[in-house]
Formats: structure tokens, C-alpha cells, sequence
């Protein structure tokens, strides 16, 4: 059975609403990811973002070791223009990108200015790993007191996401996205605590 790129496209969306209105819920898209076609590159759910997030309207960046080949997939399926980091609404870090490949990306993606704070970047990161283990506590808006998660994924993100967010409105989102269709979103606005 293939993607339905409304019904189950639909779906997806709604949980990863969820998930960024309540940052660190664990959400699941497995049911609509196991019907994407099989690409090496990339998670299957990864897909199902992308046919979710890209059109003819934004741009986006691929970084990964096979960031070629999957542009080129991704201009074909979707019509989305490929661009520079800066000037990338999409981001998608897939799990072949090393961790200073993934901070240097975060450092680099547009953050919106004070007249246009939405003008700033999505960034989706592949990791090995998300639970609701206790290892980071998310504080802010949507969290009544507070969330737990584990994200397993190496490096300093964290530190290089809270320079880049530092100057509230402006900053960029994040999606983490694990090969069990799991995925946490961390809005802006979110704090974590170690």
C-alpha cells in the first residue's frame, strides 16, 4: 500500500502538531511511514515529513553523505526548491551526518528576524534513539510542569540550539525523528535541563 499524501499525510501532520504543542510527548507515525516506499538514505518516516513539510513554495536542505541523491528525490517527488543552509526553510539531517556536521547545520540555519520571526528555519534530526526515559527535563509553554525524554543522538546540540534561540522570538524548531517513527518536537520555546 502506498503513502496517501492526503489522508495519511493528514494523519502524520496531526501527531507532529501534537508533538510540537506539547513538547517532549513522544509521538509515533510508524503506521504512515511503513507505507513510504523504501529509500536507503533516510528514515521511512523522515520521508513522510518531507512529502509533509516541502511543496514548490520552500526551500530545503539535505545534509547527509548522500545529500545529492536524495535532493534529487526530493525536487522530483515534491517540486521544493533545493537551496543553501541559510536560506533553507526545511532542514533534514539525516543519520549518516556526524555531530559537528548536525551542530555546524543548527548554527547556520536562518533564525527569522524581530519583524519575521516565523521566516526561520525547521530542523529535522534523525537519531538513533527517543524515549521518555528521564534524561532531559523540557520546561515551557505546552508542558504543565514538566516532560522527560532521552534523545540518543551525540554532541552538543543542545548548547549550539540554545545560542541559536537565545534571542526569543527569533530561533528555529526542531524534530527529532528516530527509525522507530518516533518522534519529539522542541519548539523554540522550550527549555531543557540536563
Amino acid at each position: 500500500m502506498a503513502l496517501d499524501l492526503v489522508h495519511d499525510i493528514q494523519r502524520a501532520y496531526r501527531k507532529v502538531l501534537n508533538a510540537m504543542t506539547r513538547p517532549g510527548v513522544v509521538e509515533n507515525i510508524s503506521e504512515e511511514g511503513r507505507k513510504v516506499a523504501i529509500y536507503e538514505a533516510a528514515f521511512k518516516a523522515t520521508f513522510t515529513l518531507m512529502h509533509m513539510f516541502l511543496d514548490p513554495e520552500v526551500k530545503y536542505k539535505i545534509v547527509s553523505t548522500k545529500e545529492e541523491k536524495m535532493t534529487k528525490l526530493m525536487k522530483q517527488l515534491t517540486y521544493a526548491k533545493a537551496s543553501l543552509l541559510e536560506e533553507s526553510d526545511f532542514i533534514f539531517i539525516l543519520k549518516d551526518a556526524t555531530s559537528a556536521t548536525r551542530e555546524e547545520s543548527i548554527r547556520r540555519a536562518k533564525k527569522g528576524c524581530l519583524i519575521n520571526p516565523h521566516q526561520s528555519a525547521t530542523i529535522v534530526i534523525e537519531v538513533e534513539k527517543i524515549s521518555s526515559d528521564k534524561n532531559l527535563i523540557f520546561r515551557g509553554p505546552g508542558i504543565e510542569n514538566h516532560h522527560y525524554a532521552t534523545i540518543d543522538v551525540e554532541g552538543n546540540w543542545i548548547v549550539e540550539r540554545d545560542k541559536k534561540n537565545r534571542e526569543y522570538p527569533m530561533g528555529v524548531d526542531i524534530i527529532f525523528i528516530d527509525e522507530a517513527s518516533n518522534i519529539i518536537g522542541l519548539p523554540r520555546t522550550t527549555q531543557i535541563i540536563k
